[in-house]
């Protein structure tokens, strides 16, 4: 079985990052490498093997927002900070703590979101705008109907009001835009395959500071869980 048939058989109405971020590298969207531990020893080893600083998240079927449930440990250094920030989510969330995801830390300063909506009469819709913890703030999105081919990804960038986030800046270089548009028509046909998918949030995406990109995080959400 898929990792959607899998959700869906078990009743579920979402994937969490570790799955959604399985679903996006099947369709060529890069992601942070991560492993998956169920201990506090199990995260230490996997720290030591991707490689210190880390980032250490909490995985749980039904944590959709780990930074408000205090379930984010970044800049993780050594393997006293690994085993303290499990331990720490372990006591915080009981039950709902299903194990932590141990991640690189993806270097840059310019994050985008990437993402996909269904809306009535259009179908699946692929959206790309300025990332983080501020996109709901910010609000500078662009939106086209998929399938997205290479032209309609390079308009929808030149669409948002921080275009220049594309460009070089501070020292990192230009945005690798053949794969910004890769991911977007990606996102697109994911969509398009699979029609039980509500949602997609890709938040954030990393433009490395030498022009590549990476997922950091992401969500699915299936239908009947908007």
């Amino acid at each position: 079985m898929t990792i959607i048939e899998n959700a869906l058989a078990a009743g579920r109405q979402m994937l969490g990052e570790y799955e959604a971020k399985q679903l996006l590298s099947g369709y060529g969207f890069p992601a942070t490498r991560e492993i998956l531990a169920g201990s506090s020893a199990e995260a230490v080893k996997a720290a030591e093997t991707i490689g210190f600083p880390v980032a250490i998240k909490g995985y749980g079927r039904d944590l959709m927002h780990k930074t408000e449930a205090g379930a984010v440990f970044l800049q993780v250094k050594d393997a006293t900070g690994a085993r303290t920030a499990y331990e720490a989510m372990e006591k915080k969330l009981g039950d709902r703590l299903e194990g932590v995801l141990v991640s690189e830390m993806a270097r840059g300063r310019r994050e985008l979101v990437m993402g996909l909506h269904r809306e009535a009469g259009f179908g699946p819709c692929v959206m790309i705008g300025i990332g983080g913890i501020m996109t709901e703030i910010i609000n500078d999105t662009a939106f086209r109907v998929a399938p997205v081919n290479e032209a309609e990804a390079m308009d929808m960038a030149a669409d948002l009001r921080a275009k220049e986030i594309f460009g070089p800046f501070r020292g990192e270089a230009e945005a690798d835009m053949a794969a910004v548009c890769k991911c977007l028509a990606a996102i697109g046909k994911i969509g398009l395959d699979h029609p039980e998918i509500s949602e997609i949030d890709v938040n954030p995406v990393i433009i490395r500071p030498d022009g590549k990109i990476v997922a950091v995080d992401a969500l699915v959400i299936l239908k009947g869980g908007e």
